[in-house]
């Protein structure tokens, strides 16, 4: 996933992956992480186009 430089600056970062995780497993909306190619921390994201679901869904 590639992520626009003015969209990595709205999103919240994260330093790490597990981190990340605990708060996407506290949303009320199904949330997967990845690491950002710009800025080298993770993200959240809703999207899920094309993408193989996360470890433990299905």
């Amino acid at each position: 996933m590639k992520t626009r430089p003015g969209i990595c600056q709205r999103k919240r970062r994260f330093a790490s992956r597990e981190e990340c995780e605990a708060v996407a497993l506290g949303a009320e909306t199904r949330l997967r992480t990845y690491k950002c190619a710009l800025c080298g921390q993770f993200h959240l994201t809703s999207r899920t186009k094309g993408l193989r679901p996360p470890r433990g869904f299905g």
